[in-house]
C-alpha cells in the first residue's frame, strides 16, 4: 500500500519478535487500515473474523460456523475458548488471529478478551500467535475500551491508529499532477486512500470536485452523511454546528449566537465530534504575548467534511436542481484559493518535518504550531528545546510573495512577543525581486519555491 510502509515495518517486527503478541489497530476504515492487514497477512498462516452488529449468541454461531469450515472440524460448544483452542497454523509458523470490529463483540461479551488473553498466554494454542484487534471505532478505542479492560489493557502489547497518509503519499499517488494541483486535491480530499483511489489524476481538481463530489452518481456525493451517521446521532444538531463551523466562527460564544444551542450542549456535541477526529480545538502556539493570542477556537480537523461544509451543504437546493459545472462556478470557484491557504500552511509544516527528520533543518524541532493572534497570524513557528525559533510566512493564493508581506509577519512577530533564529519563506507561485534582493546576503532567511 502507498504510504503504509512504517505501519508494515511495524506488524513485520512485532510479528517476528519471541512469543505471542497481542495488538490493536484502529482507524477511520476510509483510512485503509482493512488493506493494511490484508497486506500484512499475504503469506502468513491467519484466520480472520469479521464481527457484525448481531447478539452475542448469534456472534458465537457465526464464528463457530467461519472456523469449523475452515478448518475442517467439528465443534460443539460454542465459546471462545474452544474456538481459539481450534485455530491452528498448520506448521509450526506463527498464526495471525484477526478480529475485525472487535468492538461490537466486546461491548456486549467480556468472555471475548479473557479468551484472548488466555491464547495470548498459551493456554488454549500451544504455537506461536500474533492477534490483531480491529476497530473502526475511533472514539470506542480511545474512550471506552481503557474504562472497559482497566488494568488489563496493560497486557496490550500495541496500539496502533491508522491516520491519514501524508501530503508526500498523495504526491506519489499522482504522479501526473503538479505540486500545485496535489495541494489543491489535498485541500479537498486530504490522504485519505479510499478518496485518493477514486481521484483521477487525468483530470484536474474541478473535473474531480464536478465528477466525484456535485454529481449525483459521484463516488463522494453522500460520504459526509454517511460518515456522520455510521457513529453519531443526532444528525441535525451535529450538521448545524459544522456548518457553522465552516463558516468560520470558530469561538464559542459565536457558535451559541449562531445556534441558538445552550452553550452546554454545544461543548457536549463538540467533544463528541472532537472524540471522532472530525472537529479539532486549535491552540494558539505559546509565546510572550499571550494576551494578544486567540484563545479556545474550534475548527472541522476532517479535510473532505470541512470541504464539504463549507462548500455544498449550505447550497443543497442548488446541488439538486443545477449542474455540477455550474454548482462548481457559482458556489465554489471563488473561494477555493482562500479556502486552500490552509491546507498549504499543513503542507509546509509537513516539509519541515521531512526536513528535520533528515538533519537538514538549523535546529531541531521540539514543537511546532501557528500563532493565532487578535490581530495578525504567524503561518509557522518551529521551535527548539532551548526556545530558537524558525519562523514561516506561506503565501499561497497572491501572485507572488512581497517585501509587505514579511513587514507585516514582523508585525505579528511584535504582537506575538517572539524573535525569529531563521526564516523559511515558501510561496505556492513566486517572489518579489525586491524580497529577493533583500534577503540576498542574509543566511537566517531561505525562499522555498513550492510552485514545481
Amino acid at each position: 500500500m502507498t504510504g503504509r510502509k512504517a505501519e508494515l515495518q511495524y506488524l513485520e517486527q512485532m510479528y517476528h519478535r519471541e512469543g505471542n503478541q497481542l495488538l490493536v489497530l484502529y482507524g477511520r476504515k476510509e483510512n485503509g487500515g482493512g488493506e493494511l492487514v490484508q497486506d500484512f497477512c499475504r503469506d502468513k498462516k491467519y484466520f480472520y473474523y469479521y464481527a457484525p452488529e448481531i447478539s452475542p449468541y448469534a456472534q458465537k454461531q457465526r464464528m463457530q460456523r467461519e472456523i469449523a469450515e475452515r478448518y475442517h472440524v467439528t465443534i460443539s460448544e460454542e465459546s471462545y475458548d474452544v474456538f481459539f483452542k481450534r485455530v491452528k497454523s498448520g506448521d509450526g509458523s506463527k498464526l495471525v488471529l484477526v478480529i475485525d470490529e472487535f468492538q461490537r463483540i466486546l461491548k456486549k461479551d467480556s468472555q471475548l478478551m479473557d479468551s484472548v488473553l488466555k491464547l495470548k498466554g498459551k493456554k488454549l494454542y500451544p504455537g506461536p500467535v500474533m492477534i490483531l484487534l480491529c476497530s473502526s471505532s475511533i472514539s470506542w478505542v480511545e474512550q471506552e475500551m481503557p474504562q472497559m479492560l482497566g488494568n488489563t489493557v496493560k497486557k496490550i502489547d500495541g496500539i496502533t491508529k491508522i491516520n491519514e497518509l501524508r501530503f508526500l503519499d498523495l504526491v506519489r499517488s499522482f504522479p501526473k499532477y503538479s505540486v500545485r494541483e496535489s495541494i489543491k486535491a489535498y485541500g479537498v480530499i486530504g490522504g485519505v486512500p479510499e478518496y485518493m483511489k477514486e481521484w483521477e489524476d487525468g483530470w484536474d481538481t474541478r473535473e474531480n470536485i464536478c465528477n466525484l463530489i456535485l454529481s449525483k452518481n459521484g463516488f463522494l456525493h453522500g460520504k459526509v452523511e454517511e460518515i456522520i451517521r455510521s457513529q453519531l446521532r443526532e444528525l441535525s444538531v451535529y450538521n448545524t454546528l459544522l456548518e457553522v463551523l465552516a463558516s468560520g466562527k470558530h469561538k464559542l460564544n459565536d457558535i451559541y449566537q449562531a445556534t441558538g444551542f445552550s452553550r452546554a450542549k454545544i461543548s457536549v456535541y463538540l467533544k463528541n465530534l472532537m472524540e471522532f477526529d472530525v472537529v479539532e480545538k486549535v491552540y494558539s502556539f505559546e509565546t510572550g504575548g499571550w494576551q494578544n493570542a486567540q484563545k479556545g477556537l474550534y475548527q472541522i480537523k476532517d479535510t473532505f467534511i470541512n470541504f464539504w461544509f463549507k462548500f455544498v451543504y449550505p447550497y443543497l437546493s442548488d446541488l439538486h436542481q443545477m449542474e455540477p459545472e455550474e454548482f462548481y462556478e457559482i458556489h465554489i470557484e471563488k473561494e477555493m484559493e482562500d479556502y486552500l491557504k490552509r491546507y498549504f500552511v499543513n503542507v509546509c509544516m509537513e516539509y519541515l518535518k521531512l526536513q528535520d527528520m533528515v538533519g537538514k533543518l538549523p535546529l531541531q524541532i521540539h514543537k511546532m504550531g501557528t500563532w493565532i493572534g487578535k490581530k495578525g497570524r504567524i503561518d509557522i513557528i518551529a521551535q527548539n528545546s532551548v526556545r530558537e525559533n524558525i519562523i514561516c510566512l506561506c503565501n499561497w493564493s497572491e501572485p507572488e510573495m512581497t517585501f509587505e508581506m514579511c513587514q507585516q509577519l514582523f508585525q505579528s512577530m511584535e504582537q506575538a512577543k517572539i524573535t525569529a533564529n531563521y526564516y523559511y519563506l515558501f510561496s505556492a507561485k513566486s517572489f518579489e525581486e525586491k524580497l529577493v534582493k533583500a534577503v540576498e546576503k542574509d543566511q537566517r532567511i531561505l525562499l522555498v519555491d513550492m510552485s514545481k
